[in-house]
C-alpha cells in the first residue's frame, strides 16, 4: 500500500500576493518595516561615502548632481526593473533567496540543470548573506550614533561604546522573540520615511533646480569631468542600494505585489527626495560634507532625528538578524548546515524563530567589527562588496530561470543578461578596488562559511555512500531474519538516511539484543524542493509484509520536522498504531574516524566535519522524538 507525496504541493488559498484591501495594506506596511529597513538606512551614509577624501569629489554641482543622478538610476535599473520586476517573478512557491532560487532551478531542471555552477553559486550567496548580516547591524547603528557627535564633539570618544550597548541589547533580546516588536516595524518606518522626505523637501524648496539632478545626462558629465575618481565611487554608490537582496529573500513573509506598492509608493519617492535634499544642501553649506544626513535639520532638532535614525538602523539590524535566522533554517533543512537548536518564538507565526548559535556567533562579529573599524566610513568598503557579489550570483541564476525555465524570447533575455551583468561587473570592479581597504573582509568570511557548507553537504553523501555499501537490501533481510528472529510487542522506528537503505541502528538492536518489534517501521525525512508541503501529501507509505512498514515523511525546507506528530497522522491510513508507551525509536550514532586510509574529502576537512558532526543537535531533539522512548546505537565511520 503506498500513499505517495505529490509532486507539488497545492498552492494557499490566500497567498501574500493575491490578498486585497486591508489585508494588503497591512501587508505593505509590514514589508515596509522587515523588508525595507536596511536600504531605508542607506541616507544616513552614502551620500556622505561618496565625498570621502578618497575620491578626490567635490560639492560642486557636476559631482552632487552625477551622484544623485546614479543612485536614482540604479534604484530604476538594478532595483525596480531587475528586483521587482524580474528576480521577484523567480519565486519558488511564494519563497525567495539563494537558496530557494537554487531549489526552484533544480526542481524544474533536474539533471539538466548546470548543478556544480548553480550549487556553488548558491552556496556562495548564502556564504555572502551571512557576512551581511555581519556588515549591517554594525554600519547601520554606528552610523545612527554618530550623528550624537553632531549634537556635540564630546560626544564622539564614546560613540562605539554606545554603539556596542545597543547592538548587545539587541542581540540579548533576541530569545524573546520578534512577534510583538515587530509589528511596531512598520509604523516606526513609515514614519522614518515621511520624515526623511520632508527633510529632503525643506532643502529642494530653496534649491528646486536639484530635480534636474535625475537627468541622465549629469551621469555622463560626472563621468566626463574624472573618469577615474567616477568609476571609484561608484563602490559608494552601492551603499544606495544596500539591503536590496531583502525584496526578494523575504517574499515569502508578504509577497510580491505588497513589497512591490511599498516600494514604489513609499522608499523610492522618500529616498531621492532626502538624496536630492543633501545635494541641494551641500550646495549651499559645502562644510556640512562630514555628515549631511544629521546637517539637514537645525541643531534643537538633532536628537529627535537621533532617535528616529536610530530606531530604523535597530530595525534594519532585527530584520537581517531575523533573515539570517531563516536561512540557516533552509540551509540545515536542505543538508548543507549540521542541525542546530531552532526555537520558536511564537504560537501562531511560522516564521518567528531562533537559533542560539547563530545569534552568539553574529553577535561575536559584530562586536568584533564596531572595534576593530571604529567608524561606519572605514566599514563601507567591506559592506557593498558583499552586496554587489550577492547581487551578481542572483543575476545569474535568475537568467537560468528566464533562459532554460520560462524561455524567454532570446534576444529579449540576452539584452537583459548583459545589460544586469555589465552593471554588476562594473560595480564589483570599483568595489574590489578598495579590497586591502575593507573589502576583503566579506570575502574572507564568505570563503569560510562557503567552506563550512560544501564540507557538511560532502561529507553527509560520503557518510550515505559508505552506510549504503555495508547495507542490505529490504527484501533479502525480510526474506531471510523476519520468520526465524525472535519477534516482541510494540513498534520499533528506526529512522534511516535513505529509503533504500536499511538503517544501520536495525542491524546493531538484532546483533546485540537479537530480537524484532512486531511492527517495524523504517523511517525516512526528505526534504523537498518546495517550501511547504501539503498535509496530504505529508507521508508514503510501503507495507512490505512480515510487520515491517517502510515510511517517508516529505517535508518542505521552510517547514520543521515533528517525527510523532506526523506519524500518528500517518498511521490511520494503514491500521498503524504508535502509542507512545509502546513504541521506540532508534537511532544510529555514528562517530566518524578522520582518515587518509580511505579516498573522499582532505584530512582537515574530514576533521572538519567530524568537528561538526559532533558538535550538531541530537537527533532525537531536532525530529522532537520523546525523550523517554528513544535507544541511541553507536558506530564508528571512515568516509
Amino acid at each position: 500500500m503506498t500513499q505517495p507525496a505529490p509532486a507539488e504541493p497545492p498552492a494557499s488559498p490566500h497567498p501574500p500576493s493575491s490578498t486585497t484591501g486591508s489585508s494588503r495594506a497591512a501587508l505593505t506596511l509590514g514589508a515596509l518595516g522587515v523588508v525595507f529597513g536596511d536600504i531605508g538606512t542607506s541616507p544616513l551614509y552614502a551620500l556622505q561615502a561618496t565625498l570621502d577624501p578618497r575620491y578626490h569629489l567635490s560639492t560642486t554641482i557636476t559631482d552632487l548632481y552625477g551622484i544623485v543622478s546614479l543612485i536614482f538610476w540604479a534604484f530604476i535599473f538594478v532595483v525596480t526593473v531587475k528586483y521587482v520586476f524580474i528576480v521577484m517573478r523567480c519565486d519558488n512557491k511564494g519563497e525567495g533567496g539563494s537558496l530557494a532560487l537554487y531549489a526552484l532551478i533544480n526542481r524544474e531542471l533536474g539533471k539538466a540543470a548546470p548543478q556544480r555552477l548553480l550549487l556553488t553559486g548558491a552556496l556562495f550567496a548564502t556564504a555572502l548573506f551571512f557576512a551581511d548580516a555581519m556588515l549591517t547591524p554594525a554600519i547601520s547603528v554606528i552610523s545612527a550614533v554618530e550623528g550624537l557627535g553632531v549634537v556635540s564633539s564630546a560626544f564622539k570618544p564614546w560613540i562605539v561604546w554606545i554603539a556596542l550597548a545597543i547592538l548587545v541589547g539587541l542581540f540579548a533580546i533576541q530569545r524573546r522573540g520578534t512577534d510583538k516588536v515587530g509589528r511596531l516595524f512598520g509604523p516606526v518606518m513609515l514614519v522614518y520615511f515621511a520624515v526623511i522626505a520632508g527633510m529632503g523637501v525643506a532643502h529642494i524648496t530653496q534649491t528646486p533646480e536639484v530635480l534636474g539632478a535625475l537627468n541622465p545626462l549629469w551621469m555622463v558629465r560626472f563621468f566626463a569631468a574624472h573618469p577615474l575618481f567616477s568609476f571609484l565611487s561608484l563602490g559608494a554608490i552601492v551603499y544606495a542600494i544596500t539591503g536590496t537582496e531583502a525584496l526578494y529573500a523575504d517574499m515569502g513573509h508578504f509577497g510580491r505585489i505588497p513589497i512591490t506598492i511599498a516600494w514604489l509608493s513609499i522608499c523610492v519617492p522618500a529616498l531621492m527626495l532626502n538624496y536630492m535634499g543633501q545635494a541641494a544642501m551641500l550646495l549651499k553649506h559645502p562644510e556640512y560634507a562630514d555628515n549631511p544626513f544629521f546637517h539637514m535639520l537645525p541643531s534643537n532638532l538633532t536628537v529627535p532625528l537621533l532617535v528616529i535614525a536610530t530606531l530604523a538602523t535597530i530595525i534594519a539590524s532585527q530584520a537581517v538578524i531575523s533573515g539570517a535566522f531563516s536561512v540557516t533554517q533552509q540551509a540545515i533543512q536542505l543538508g548543507f548546515l549540521p542541525r542546530l537548536r531552532i526555537l520558536h518564538t511564537s504560537s501562531h507565526a511560522q516564521g518567528q524563530i531562533y537559533i542560539p548559535a547563530i545569534n552568539w556567533a553574529l553577535a561575536v562579529m559584530v562586536a568584533l567589527l564596531v572595534v576593530g573599524f571604529q567608524t561606519s566610513a572605514a566599514m563601507l568598503p567591506a559592506y557593498g562588496l558583499a552586496v554587489v557579489a550577492t547581487m551578481l550570483i542572483t543575476t545569474l541564476m535568475q537568467y537560468v530561470v528566464v533562459f532554460r525555465i520560462w524561455r524567454a524570447p532570446v534576444w529579449r533575455g540576452v539584452v537583459g543578461f548583459l545589460t544586469f551583468i555589465t552593471i554588476d561587473l562594473i560595480l564589483l570592479a570599483s568595489g574590489l578596488a578598495k579590497l586591502f581597504e575593507g573589502a576583503w573582509f566579506p570575502i574572507l568570511v564568505g570563503l569560510v562559511i562557503f567552506t563550512i557548507l560544501t564540507t557538511w553537504s560532502t561529507g553527509r553523501r560520503l557518510m550515505r555512500e559508505s552506510m549504503l555499501e555495508d547495507s542490505l537490501p529490504l527484501a533479502i533481510f525480510i526474506k531471510s531474519t523476519a520468520a526465524t528472529i525472535h519477534r516482541v510487542r510494540g513498534t520499533a522506528v528506526f529512522l534511516s538516511a535513505s529509503p533504500e537503505a536499511l538503517p544501520a541502528a536495525l542491524l546493531h538492536n538484532l546483533k546485540h539484543n537479537q530480537v524484532l518489534h512486531e511492527r517495524v517501521v523504517l523511517l525516512t525525512v526528505q526534504v523537498e524542493d518546495v517550501p511547504q508541503i501539503a498535509p496530504a501529501g505529508r507521508a508514503e507509505i510501503h507495507v512490505e509484509g512480515h510487520g515491517f512498514f517502510r515510511v517517508v515523511l516529505h517535508y518542505g525546507f521552510m517547514e520543521d520536522v515533528d517525527i510523532p506528530r506526523d506519524l500518528a497522522a500517518a498511521a490511520t491510513q494503514t491500521g498503524l498504531t504508535f502509542e507512545p508507551l509502546h513504541t521506540s525509536y532508534f537511532l544510529s550514532r555514528q562517530k566518524l574516524i578522520a582518515s587518509c586510509a580511505v579516498p573522499g574529502m582532505a584530512l582537515w576537512r574530514e576533521q572538519l566535519f567530524a568537528w561538526m558532526l559532533k558538535a550538531s543537535e541530537s537527533a532525537m531533539d531536532f525530529f522532537k522524538l520523546p525523550t523517554n522512548r528513544v535507544v541511541e546505537l553507536g558506530s564508528q565511520l571512515r568516509i
